[in-house]
């Protein structure tokens, strides 16, 4: 597959689903029943897939790997604190300061992700 085309999928497909996770975090800080529709408990799951299956093959695609390559090492595991911090935000039960805490977390985690994609670099070209 082209990669030019992958790479505009992994970039469409992360856009919307940072901001299905802005909105849905935002609607579980108003106490509003975002489960109620099924689209936004469906579609992150839909995306975030293909943003992973794009994510693969462009690494495959352009030989860079996670370990061999800091910045994409960096990406990998701000991804995984990211996943964690969102799981806390979005789930029932969890007090709303702790919510809204980890919300802001993810945002933080997810903002150093793309700021890592743009600059190639684990520090971000700050040093």
């Amino acid at each position: 597959m082209n990669y030019i085309l992958v790479r505009h999928v992994h970039i469409v497909c992360a856009i919307v689903s940072i901001t299905l996770f802005v909105v849905r975090g935002v609607m579980q800080t108003a106490g509003w029943p975002w489960r109620r529709w099924v689209w936004l408990r469906i579609a992150p799951h839909l995306i975030d897939t293909l943003l992973l299956g794009a994510a693969i093959t462009l690494a495959w695609q352009s030989h860079q790997y996670p370990i061999a390559h800091t910045w994409l090492t960096a990406k990998v595991v701000a991804l995984l604190l990211y996943i964690g911090l969102g799981k806390i935000a979005l789930r029932r039960g969890v007090s709303g300061v702790l919510q809204f805490r980890s919300f802001l977390a993810a945002l933080a985690a997810v903002s150093y992700i793309v700021g890592v994609a743009v600059t190639r670099s684990a520090s971000l070209g700050l040093m």
